[in-house]
C-alpha cells in the first residue's frame, strides 16, 4: 500500500497542495494564488468557482508528479469562510463570504443589545461577532432573491470551505464537515457536540442547508475519478489552526503554538477542558478523534502576513515580505512610531469589529522603515496579549510558543515576539505545519499511522529564540502600545457630528 498521503491546504490568499511521505517529509509542492475582492467598507469576498479551480490546479500538478495515487487526502481551510450552493447544480449562490468580513457587525449589534451573546457563549464557546459563519449564513439568504425560500425547502446546502471542496471532490455525494469547522459556525453545541436548534432559530439558518458533523479524522467519501483520475479516500477535514496545532504535535493540554499567516491565531492545547475565557478568548474544538473532543483556548488576531502584504501590494513601501525586516532592523528603535492593524477590525481580545487601521507617532523622520518595522512590531505585541490572557485564563504561564506560518521565517519578528512575550519561542524545521497536520490527521484514518504520538516525538526545532529585552524597556513598549490601542478605538466610535 502506498504511504504517501496528499494534503490540499486552502488558505485565504492562496491555495496548497502538498504530497507528503510517512515521515513527514514534503515530496512535491505546488501552489496558486488567488484574488481577494472587497466590495464595500469591510467586506471581504471570494469566487468560489476560483478557489475551486485553484484546488483543482495544484492538486492535479503534485499528483501528475506522483507514481501512483495517494493513501488518502486530508483537506485543512481557511475557517469560517461561508458558501451557499445550489444542491442539483452544485453553483453558489453568491461569493464566499471571507471570515474577515464585517458586513453583519450591525446585525451582531443587535443580537448583543437583546442580551444573545452570554448564551451564544455558553453553548459555542464562541462571541457574538461578524467573524463566525451564522451571521454570514443569515445575510446571504436574506440578500439573494429566493434563497431563502430554496433553503428552507432544502435546494441549497450551505458550507465552510472544507465542505465545499468535499461536495465538489466528490461529485455531491458527500455533504459533511468535521467537529473543528462546525466549532467555528456560531451554530454548533460544543459540548454537546452536535448543531444547536436555538442557535439556528436565534439565527434563522435552516437545519436543511447543514452538513453533517463527522470526527476530524473520518471516512468523508471517494473522490470522483473523472476528478482527479482516481478514486482516493478523503480520510480528514480540518480548520487550518487546528491542522497547525497538530502539525506542530501540540498534542499535549498545555502545549500552545501561533500559526503567523493571513492573521495570527494562538491556540493552547486545554485538553478535555473547555474554558470559560475571561479576557473574550474562544474556546473551540482542537480535534475529535473516535468521537472523544480535545478542546483548545484560541485568540485571533485578523492582521498579521496580510499588513506585510499591505505594506507591499498596496502602499508599495517594500518590493518583498523578506524586505520588511531588514527594514525593521536598520533601526535601533521604533521613534515612537505605532500602527494598529484594525483594517478589517480589532480581533481577541479587544472584538472591536469597527475600529480601524490607525498609524501614530509620526513625526517629518518617519520613513518607510518605521512603517515597516511598526508593522511587524504590531504582530508580536498583539501576540502578547493573547498568551496574557491565556494563560490568566487556565492559571498557568506558558512555557514555550511554538511558531509557525510565512512570518515564522522572520528572524528578526521571532526574536522580538520573544522579548515582548517572555517567552522562549521555537520555530519547527518545517514551517508548513497546517499542511502537515492535515496529512497526519488522513494517515491516521488510512492506516498509515497507528496513533499521533509519533508525530508530537518527531518534532524538531530549528531555532529557538530566547527572550534578551529588559524589563524596562519592554513595559515602556508595551504601556505606549496600549495607549495607541486606545486611540484607534476612540477615533472609530461613533458621535453625534
Amino acid at each position: 500500500m502506498t504511504t504517501s498521503i496528499l494534503a490540499i491546504d486552502q488558505g485565504t490568499t492562496s491555495s496548497r497542495a502538498i504530497v507528503f511521505d510517512a515521515q513527514g517529509q514534503a515530496l512535491h509542492v505546488a501552489q496558486q494564488e488567488f484574488a481577494q475582492h472587497y466590495p464595500a467598507d469591510g467586506w471581504v469576498e471570494h469566487d468560489p468557482e476560483e478557489i475551486w479551480s485553484s484546488v483543482l490546479g495544484v492538486t492535479k500538478n503534485v499528483l501528475s508528479q506522483m507514481d501512483g495515487s495517494p493513501a488518502a487526502i486530508g483537506i485543512t481551510n481557511q475557517r469560517e469562510t461561508t458558501v451557499v450552493w445550489d444542491r442539483n447544480s452544485g453553483q453558489p449562490i453568491y461569493n464566499a463570504i471571507v471570515w474577515q468580513d464585517r458586513r453583519t457587525a450591525d446585525f451582531c449589534a443587535s443580537l448583543r443589545s437583546e442580551g444573545h451573546e452570554t448564551d451564544i457563549t455558553a453553548r459555542t464557546g464562541l462571541l457574538l461577532d461578524p467573524y463566525f459563519s451564522a451571521s454570514k449564513i443569515a445575510w446571504i439568504l436574506d440578500h439573494v432573491e429566493g434563497a431563502r425560500e430554496r433553503a428552507v425547502s432544502g435546494e441549497l446546502a450551505f458550507g465552510t470551505i472544507d465542505t465545499f471542496l468535499l461536495w465538489r471532490l466528490t461529485g455531491g455525494r458527500a455533504h459533511a464537515t468535521d467537529a473543528t469547522n462546525a466549532s467555528r459556525t456560531a451554530l454548533f453545541n460544543i459540548h454537546k457536540q452536535c448543531w444547536d436548534n436555538a442557535l439556528l432559530d436565534l439565527f434563522r439558518v435552516p437545519d436543511a442547508i447543514l452538513p453533517k458533523v463527522m470526527d476530524t479524522a473520518d471516512d468523508f467519501g471517494l473522490t470522483e475519478k473523472n476528478i482527479l483520475g482516481a478514486s482516493i479516500p478523503v480520510g480528514a477535514l480540518v480548520g487550518d489552526q487546528q491542522a497547525a496545532l497538530v502539525g506542530q504535535g501540540c498534542l499535549t493540554r498545555g502545549m500552545l503554538k501561533s500559526t503567523y499567516g493571513t492573521g495570527c491565531f494562538a491556540m493552547l492545547n486545554t485538553g478535555e477542558s473547555a474554558y470559560d475565557s475571561r479576557h473574550r478568548l474562544l474556546s473551540t474544538v482542537g480535534y475529535r478523534l473516535g468521537g472523544k473532543t480535545t478542546f483548545a483556548l484560541e485568540g485571533s488576531i485578523f492582521m498579521a502576513g496580510a499588513s506585510v502584504q499591505w505594506l507591499r501590494d498596496t502602499v508599495g513601501l517594500v518590493q518583498s515580505a523578506d524586505e520588511s525586516a531588514v527594514l525593521a532592523a536598520s533601526l535601533e528603535s521604533n521613534d515612537g512610531v505605532y500602527l494598529v492593524p484594525a483594517f478589517t477590525g480589532l480581533g481577541a481580545p479587544h472584538w472591536n469589529p469597527h475600529a480601524r487601521g490607525t498609524l501614530l507617532g509620526m513625526t517629518r523622520d518617519t520613513g518607510p522603515a518605521h512603517i515597516a518595522r511598526a508593522v511587524l512590531e504590531a504582530v508580536c505585541y498583539q501576540s502578547y496579549e493573547l498568551l496574557e490572557a491565556m494563560a490568566d485564563d487556565v492559571g498557568e504561564d506558558i512555557e514555550m510558543l511554538r511558531i509557525d506560518g510565512g512570518m515564522a521565517n522572520n528572524d528578526w519578528l521571532a526574536q522580538y515576539l520573544a522579548d515582548i512575550t517572555r517567552t522562549p519561542v521555537a520555530r519547527p524545521a518545517f514551517l508548513e505545519t497546517t499542511a502537515l497536520g492535515a496529512a497526519r490527521l488522513a494517515g491516521l484514518q488510512a492506516g498509515v499511522f497507528d496513533d499521533l504520538n509519533a508525530l508530537q516525538e518527531a518534532w524538531i526545532a530549528d531555532q529557538t529564540f530566547d527572550p534578551s529585552m529588559s524589563d524596562s524597556r519592554r513595559r515602556t513598549l508595551l504601556s505606549t502600545w496600549r495607549r495607541a490601542v486606545r486611540a484607534a478605538i476612540a477615533f472609530s466610535e461613533k458621535t453625534g457630528d
